[in-house]
């Protein structure tokens, strides 16, 4: 019997570990930079990130590809406010999910390990496998990029990136699915 429960709690361990939300990689384009000191300057202030791998960075297109470490906890704001706090701007950030059997319901939302997550072209869906997707929230476009896609979502959420979900103030990320 002791034997069973052990057994039970491993298997439901094992269960929500697969079952995790993981993002393997993200291709960062940070506006703002006008030489190799800027992009040293940036990629410094990524690397302090623990949850950060590596990071590749292509100068002619001022984009940063970062590798994540697996299994960790990554925050997509704290890598906004890296760049910020180098005196940059994100211009785009696409990233690569790593989802396993997630459903996005009518309105687009999924929840996966606690993270918020708002599709604007995927309603009715089981997300499962790579999916490559761009978040489009405030401060991950430009300013210009930001206004055109607040006039087709339809989401009350995303002007400030918070709302409401299951009595919680929360943060919602707003993507695209590429």
């Amino acid at each position: 019997m002791k034997a069973i429960k052990i057994l039970s709690i491993f298997m439901l361990f094992f269960a929500v570990k697969v079952s995790a939300q993981q993002i393997s990689t993200a291709d960062l384009q940070v506006t703002g930079l006008t030489c190799s000191m800027c992009s040293n300057a940036t990629e410094k202030s990524l690397k302090t990130l623990n949850f950060i791998g590596s990071i590749k960075t292509d100068l002619n297109k001022n984009i940063f590809v970062l590798t994540f470490k697996k299994g960790a906890d990554i925050n997509l704001d704290l890598v906004r406010k890296k760049v910020q706090d180098a005196g940059f701007s994100v211009g785009n950030l696409t990233a690569n999910f790593n989802f396993n059997q997630v459903k996005v319901d009518d309105k687009g939302q999924a929840i996966v390990d606690g993270n918020v997550y708002r599709f604007v072209n995927a309603k009715n869906k089981t997300l499962n496998g790579i999916v490559k997707a761009t978040i489009i929230d405030k401060d991950f476009l430009s300013g210009s990029q930001f206004k055109k896609q607040a006039s087709s979502v339809n989401s009350d959420a995303y002007a400030s990136g918070t709302g409401i979900v299951n009595g919680k103030k929360t943060r919602i990320y707003h993507l695209s699915i590429s």
